[in-house]
């Protein structure tokens, strides 16, 4: 296999440890945990796994550890460091005794239901060392929740004599596993189930859990091409580059990738959705940032637009929630009615307000919106191209201005959405130590018998050997939300809080960047040199924990 010489480079990298880690641990137990909300329900469903303790792993006596098998799941959406999780197990488990095996279910928890698995070897895990990805064994996206395939997944465990599963995932994974380990535990089965918290998206978090792993180097990915992107912009001067950030449920992402690259204009939902913004109240902010620079001569800029925009707009939530009621009961009719006289008869079928705001959206917008459904009937969000609907809206009511002798520049508009391109970077040397040490975690966590926990490592604007390592009960993280119509224990979304230090620190600046060309050119993620340069963390963090 060719490699490139970065490749052959990192692969030499030692990822960096918390101190407590090094040598032999103890697990030192809190105060009894229990969950944000809905504590009665939550309890009632979780007997076995409910109410633990806090886990803290410091110094202790070394102890001889009987060999045992642990299997590894990589759950949904890719991100930067899943290999390092797994080395860092694979260490750990080796470690507590060189006879223990780690076994890899292949494409997710599917592969542990069907029995499709892998020994991770040695030589296989060092393939993969500090890379990008989640090729050693792939995802999946099946969803664990049902008793046959706890069943099913129970046997091959059996039959592989694995004593202790760890599942990387994000917060629907982690749900799974806590459901898997609470299965387990009420039948006595004797097989741990522990989580580690995945998502680029930056939306699993809480007091105990400071970051998902990858969603450091996704953002410095995106910072690069959009500092790069700002460069080329204030060269040419003469575009407005709208860019789609991933993010579907949390404006994060955006955020963070603003922080970093100071955009003129940065969108964040959260926002949107609290003061009950409306698309045109968008439109309107954007095309005044347009005008005023246009005033000063400045015919560009930069717009970043986190994906799940639309879903947090109130007026659009509610037009989709009746275009989807509407259309499921009528869809036969829609269909058999001239393509071209499609708009004219739902403009006619709506409520007023609806009417109005799908009769405002661009043709292509409003087709996405009444035609392409996905299996359930509902529209695809995803695939709404947010940046490509606000450009066209803003040059609409750009040229309305140029009548009225409000807008006196000309607007150009570049379309980009990052996406794929950060999800399976090669992790940075925060998120390969971050990872390596979550990996490593969850091996003490099964050494120390415990279940129903996910690998937790904080204080991590601090250098690594200060990281401190240990586990959260998953049950402390759940709620109850309605999901597909019935009431279901999830772990808690993060969303951008409105009150937090990050969101604050842009809200402070932004009509700054609006005005003025304060573009910041971060670069490529940085591998080796100056610790100040490859070790930074996010500026999400080092605002949240003011350091």
């Amino acid at each position: 296999m060719t490699k490139s010489a970065l490749q052959i480079a990192r692969a030499a990298y030692q990822p960096k440890l918390p101190k407590a880690l090094t040598g032999a641990v103890v697990a030192k137990e809190g105060e009894p945990t229990q969950s944000v909300a809905d504590q009665e329900e939550i309890k009632k469903l979780f007997p076995n796994t409910y109410g633990m303790p806090l886990i803290q792993f410091v110094e202790g006596e070394a102890k001889e550890f009987a060999p045992m098998n642990v299997g590894v799941i990589l759950s949904g959406g890719q991100a930067p460091g899943g290999h390092n999780v797994i080395s860092g197990l694979f260490d750990g488990i080796k470690k507590l005794n060189p006879a223990n095996k780690l076994y890899g279910f292949i494409l997710g928890p599917g592969g542990l239901v069907d029995h499709n698995y892998m020994e991770l070897t040695a030589d296989i895990i060092d393939e993969y060392r500090n890379t990008g990805g989640f090729d050693i064994i792939g995802s999946g996206r099946t969803k664990l929740e049902k008793e046959e395939q706890f069943e099913k997944g129970y046997e091959i465990l059996k039959e592989l004599g694995i004593k202790a599963l760890v599942i990387i995932g994000g917060d629907d994974s982690n749900t799974n596993a806590c459901v898997l380990a609470e299965y387990y535990a009420a039948k006595n089965y004797g097989v741990q189930v522990i989580g580690c918290p995945k998502t680029i998206d930056g939306d699993l978090k809480n007091d105990m859990i400071e970051t998902s792993f990858g969603f450091d180097t996704a953002c410095k990915t995106y910072s690069e091409v959009i500092g790069n992107i700002e460069r080329d912009c204030n060269s040419a001067r003469k575009y407005w580059h709208f860019i789609k950030l991933m993010g579907r449920s949390a404006s994060h992402i955006a955020l963070e990738c603003a922080l970093q690259t100071q955009p003129n204009i940065c969108i964040i939902s959260e926002e949107v959705e609290a003061k009950n913004m409306s698309l045109d109240d968008i439109v309107t902010y954007i095309a005044q940032v347009v005008a005023d620079r246009a005033a000063a001569g400045n015919n560009f800029g930069t717009v970043l637009i986190p994906e799940g925009l639309i879903e947090f707009i109130p007026a659009m939530k509610r037009l989709i929630a009746e275009l989807n009621d509407f259309l499921a009961a009528n869809g036969e009719e829609f269909n058999s009615i001239k393509r071209s006289k499609q708009r004219d008869y739902i403009i006619s079928k709506l409520s007023p307000e609806n009417a109005a705001i799908y009769a405002s959206l661009p043709e292509g917008v409003a087709r996405q919106l009444s035609l392409d459904r996905d299996p359930h009937g509902n529209v695809q969000v995803s695939l709404i191209e947010t940046e490509k609907l606000l450009s066209e809206m803003v040059a609409t009511k750009l040229a309305a201005w140029k009548e009225e002798g409000k807008f006196v520049g000309k607007f150009a508009a570049q379309h980009h959405f990052f996406g794929y391109e950060g999800r399976c970077a090669a992790p940075s040397n925060f998120d390969a130590d971050y990872c390596y040490s979550l990996g490593y975690t969850a091996s003490m966590l099964i050494a120390n018998g415990k279940t129903g926990y996910m690998s937790s490592v904080r204080n991590t604007t601090a250098p690594a050997a200060e990281w401190i390592a240990g586990g959260v009960p998953i049950t402390m993280m759940m709620n109850m939300e309605r999901r597909h119509g019935e009431m279901k224990p999830v772990i808690q979304k993060a969303l951008v809080k409105l009150d937090g230090a990050p969101f604050k620190a842009f809200a402070a600046v932004r009509d700054t960047w609006a005005k003025e060309t304060a573009y910041v050119y971060p670069g490529p993620i940085q591998y080796f040199g100056p610790t100040e340069v490859c070790d930074q963390p996010t500026k999400t963090l080092q605002y949240e924990q003011a350091k």
